[in-house]
């Protein structure tokens, strides 16, 4: 038998029944984005949180200067949206679009709420991913603090040798917080 991918995801954090995760697949939704297109845009209210099946995501916002910055990349396994506006029902601070066509399910807020409530597993999964989130963040901020643009690459290098095959230079530079001359420096 051929496992959902989802409940595989799952399984990692929380072991859960078939019929448990045939349950929690009812609330979820699956929607095919093409390359450039959306999921989240800046200024728009947030009420979904997408889990990527297939495909590469960037979630960025613009300075006022009109210079983008990537905060996050997303590829199979990952769950991105704006987590400000989605927890806290206001609008989008930052962007969310693929890199790549993608096949994702997302939930909404509502729904993840009520099978957080209805099953202690599913609160226990969030809870651990949103506390592996944070501790990825924390790191990525002290990276940002404390090393230095090379160190950064190759510490991103590294855990995702993947991305650096699906996402371009520029994208990898602006993640970084350096130019694209300065990557193309690190690379040869």
């Amino acid at each position: 038998m051929n496992t959902h991918p989802l409940k595989r995801h799952i399984d990692e954090i929380i072991p859960i029944e078939e019929e448990e995760f045939e349950y929690v697949l009812q609330h979820f939704s699956k929607v095919r984005k093409r390359k450039n297109q959306f999921i989240v845009q800046e200024g728009e209210f947030i009420t979904k949180e997408f889990w990527v099946i297939k495909g590469c995501l960037k979630a960025y916002f613009f300075d006022d200067n009109g210079k983008e910055h990537i905060l996050q990349f997303a590829m199979e396994n990952w769950w991105i949206t704006d987590y400000d506006a989605f927890t806290n029902r206001n609008k989008a601070k930052i962007n969310v679009d693929c890199i790549e066509d993608c096949e994702l399910l997302y939930i909404t807020y509502e729904n993840r709420e009520k099978l957080s409530s209805e099953m202690h597993k599913m609160e226990r999964f969030w809870s651990k991913k949103t506390k592996l989130g944070y501790v990825a963040l924390q790191n990525r901020i002290l990276s940002l603090l404390r090393n230095t643009a090379q160190e950064r690459y190759n510490l991103l290098f590294e855990q995702y040798p993947a991305l650096f095959q699906r996402v371009p230079k520029k994208m990898i530079a602006s993640y970084l917080g350096v130019t694209r001359e300065t990557l193309s420096r690190f690379q040869s």
